[in-house]
């Protein structure tokens, strides 16, 4: 067989292969409700420890662990990371569903055994092409102190109990009509009287 040909032959296979793993790669379409194969969640991982760089993965967590580092990082947490992660860690959310790829378990064996200054670049800094935001810097919602307690609280996880779950659900973030109940429920228990309605709310002169 001529080079030609061989070259020739050759593209081809190429061009099959190429197209069978994109037809892979991009399955259900663009779908963010697809789940990502093995392969990307491979490939996801290995990119993510290449990009963190080596002084970051080497830092050491300056924020000593306390029942008062916990608390401040558990209600951090329930107010800025749990719409996605859930409280738990789990990923088991609304939001969290609706992400591809999703968010990872945080109490499994792939995040834990990422060191602590692995974790706290990925909360500084975010991971690219996902739905996990930089926090840190000018726009974060935090300082670094805030994103090292976090890291101590994510080291908590697996050991959750229900009480700091049940405390933590006080601390998310809710909508109107959750507020506007929560308000009608205390001003009850409170023994305050509903205040009665003007019928003139919604009228305007």
């Amino acid at each position: 067989m001529s080079g030609r040909k061989l070259f020739l032959a050759a593209a081809v296979i190429f061009l099959v292969a190429a197209g069978l793993f994109a037809k892979w790669i991009l399955h259900d379409g663009l779908s963010a409700r697809a789940t990502p194969s093995w392969l990307e969640t491979l490939a996801a991982r290995k990119a993510r420890h290449l990009s963190i760089p080596r002084g970051a993965q080497d830092q050491k967590n300056p924020v000593a662990d306390s029942a008062e580092t916990q608390r401040d990082a558990r209600l951090h947490f329930a107010d800025h990371c749990a719409v996605c992660h859930g409280n738990d860690g789990g990923g088991d959310t609304m939001m969290g569903h609706g992400l591809y790829p999703k968010p990872p378990d945080l109490r499994g064996e792939h995040t834990q055994k990422l060191s602590d200054g692995e974790l706290f670049w990925i909360i500084e800094n975010g991971v690219r092409f996902t739905g996990m935001p930089a926090f840190g810097g000018a726009n974060g919602h935090g300082s670094q102190t805030d994103s090292w307690k976090l890291v101590r609280f994510i080291r908590h996880l697996p050991q959750l109990t229900v009480e700091e779950r049940m405390e933590m659900e006080r601390y998310n973030p809710k909508g109107p009509e959750e507020r506007e109940e929560e308000k009608q429920e205390d001003d009850f228990f409170n023994g305050a009287a509903p205040q009665p309605s003007t019928g003139m709310e919604h009228h305007h002169h």
